[in-house]
């Protein structure tokens, strides 16, 4: 049985990898989705503003060189501290191969895409996948992989909430499409799942234990991500309430709003599926 699960850990790994393969392909390959991933990023840039673009730009350094670096270092100590040391190595792996991984396909597969709103400050071609998107999941991940069992599922729904904020920021800010943003996520969801099986099959044989804690109830691991989305919701209606015509800018933004849709909802998928992964 523990067996199965490394098997179907890998071939989830696989279904990411595959996943951003399709993103990749549909937007380089096919004008109709090209279209729509433009189409959505143009409603993104609509909501830019001056007086939010300092807080945007905090949003997308906080994953820069220096901070993920930091931020390495806090989650491979909490991990040692709890003396899971095979988790420690782990968020090393993932952070450093998730973020080197993106680095090397940028280039690799650099294809101009045009946005006339830009005028002559184009996005990069060598923009997918998103190197800040793929930090702040791989972050988001290995946060989840070291916090004790019953603070699981709180930590996933921060962590989607920090990574989702670090893409809708880079979108509005222009410096990536939105599907540059789902391939940084999948990318990281990639690395996870192959470390997180690699980690089971260490466990099964040579036991020490990689500290998987209590066996948590589905509704104690779904929880959060609930609260998280009635949140996300509410403050929308807020908007909706305090501005009218947010509700037209939607209405005349139809992709710009199916891809911040997809963009959370592929985020918190990811971290909350990961507790349920590590639930038992």
């Amino acid at each position: 049985m523990a067996r199965h699960r490394q098997l179907w850990l890998l071939i989830a790994a696989a279904g990411c990898a595959v996943a951003a393969a399709f993103v990749y392909v549909a937007v380089t390959f096919s004008s109709r989705l090209q279209a729509a991933d433009a189409a959505a990023d143009h409603g993104f840039i609509g909501l830019r503003r001056p007086a939010l673009e300092p807080f945007a730009q905090a949003v997308t350094h906080s994953v820069n060189a220096v901070p993920l670096v930091l931020i390495a270092l806090v989650l491979v100590g909490i991990a040692v501290a709890r003396r899971r040391y095979r988790v420690a190595a782990a968020v090393v792996v993932i952070l450093v191969g998730a973020n080197v991984t993106t680095q090397i396909l940028k280039p690799v597969l650099a294809h101009a895409r045009f946005g006339e709103w830009f005028g002559h400050a184009q996005i990069a071609a060598a923009s997918w996948p998103s190197g800040h998107s793929t930090a702040a999941m791989a972050i988001a991940l290995c946060a989840v992989l070291v916090a004790p069992a019953r603070f699981r599922p709180a930590v996933a729904a921060v962590g989607a909430v920090f990574a989702v904020a670090i893409a809708y920021s880079l979108i509005t800010l222009g410096w990536h499409w939105p599907a540059d943003v789902l391939g940084g996520f999948l990318v990281a969801a990639t690395w996870t799942l192959v470390a997180v099986a690699v980690l089971r099959e260490a466990d099964v044989r040579w036991a020490a234990g990689t500290g998987r804690g209590a066996v948590l109830r589905l509704r104690e691991t779904l929880t959060p991500a609930a609260v998280a989305a009635a949140g996300a919701l509410v403050v929308v209606l807020l908007v909706v309430l305090a501005k009218p015509r947010a509700l037209d800018y939607m209405a005349a933004h139809p992709a710009a709003l199916t891809g911040a849709f997809a963009i959370a909802a592929l985020g918190t998928v990811l971290a909350t599926g990961l507790t349920l992964v590590l639930r038992r």
